[in-house]
């Protein structure tokens, strides 16, 4: 059976990162090894300064991008910490191919699509037999996303309010039809 290639997109803030936690809770629950990497907000009391980045497998985790770094890619006030999506998102997704049930990869966006590393993991994980849920950017204009949503082999969901809540329940079905 042809391993799934699930990404949620979105605009910011509807819960694409909320769903695919809720995907993974529910695969580890029920004993399947979760792989990849989530990412989140770092914020100074109510004002996001930056994202970091974790390891499903190993729980480490890094910056991926911060208003006060001093160098790296500028995505609007961020500035992007390559070394850590590379020591850190890459190489989680790599450890996720060889080691896991499930490859998660939270997000491709605009920040993690300036490490050549990280998009060759993910490439990797698309030619694997694994399971892939990733989020998408919903703005995002890389080739390798352009080339994601438009292959008809793949699914691209829109994560909407109104549907969100029901969207991990959908996706684990399909998983479960495909286990």
């Amino acid at each position: 059976m042809l391993p799934l290639r699930i990404f949620l997109t979105g605009e910011p803030g509807c819960g694409k990162t909320t769903v695919i936690k809720k995907i993974s809770a529910t695969l580890a629950d029920r004993g399947m090894k979760i792989g990849g990497i989530i990412s989140g907000e770092v914020r100074q009391g109510a004002v996001r300064v930056g994202f970091n980045l974790e390891d499903l497998l190993t729980h480490e985790t890094g910056i991926l991008a911060y208003i006060n770094l001093n160098d790296g890619p500028r995505v609007g006030k961020y500035r992007v910490n390559l070394s850590d999506i590379e020591r850190v998102g890459a190489t989680a997704i790599r450890r996720a191919v060889q080691e896991a049930d499930v490859v998660i990869a939270d997000e491709l966006g605009p920040m993690e699509l300036h490490s050549t590393p990280f998009i060759e993991a993910v490439e990797m994980a698309l030619r694997s037999q694994k399971h892939l849920i990733a989020t998408i950017h919903k703005r995002a204009l890389h080739p390798l996303v352009t080339a994601i949503k438009s292959n008809p082999k793949y699914q691209v969901l829109e994560i909407t309010l109104s549907n969100r809540d029901q969207m991990p329940k959908n996706i684990l079905g399909q998983m479960t039809t495909h286990e």
